[in-house]
């Protein structure tokens, strides 16, 4: 089992910053390839950001390429969502999911997911 615990969401002004962190317990951190999605109101799970186990390689969505960074620390077993220039449709709760042994934009094929963290950029 592999529990997670997102943190850091809120309320921010369009073109504005905030850092997501999930911190994981459990099994070896290392092993798994971890994602970000996000759900905004009345929409499906939409893919987001993914890293592999090492953090030697990551993948994102085109609506967030250029603005996100996903980044993780095996020693603190956290892995982080940096989003800048954050946009109104930005706005969802934010899940972060982990998979062994390989990330997919799938979410259905994540095991293990945290319960969400709530961003709101405001226009």
């Amino acid at each position: 089992q592999v529990q997670l615990v997102e943190s850091g969401g809120g309320l921010v002004q369009a073109g504005g910053s905030l850092r997501l962190s999930c911190a994981a317990s459990g099994r070896t951190f290392s092993n798994y390839a971890m994602g970000w999605f996000r759900q905004a109101p009345g929409k499906e799970r939409e893919f987001v950001a993914a890293i592999s186990g090492s953090g030697g390689r990551t993948y994102y969505a085109d609506s967030v390429k250029g603005r996100f960074t996903i980044s993780r620390d095996n020693a603190k077993n956290t892995v982080y969502l940096q989003m800048n220039s954050l946009k109104p449709e930005d706005t969802a709760v934010y899940y972060c999911a982990a998979r062994s042994p390989a990330w997919v934009v799938t979410s259905y094929e994540y095991a293990y997911w945290g319960q969400g963290t709530q961003v709101t950029v405001s226009s």
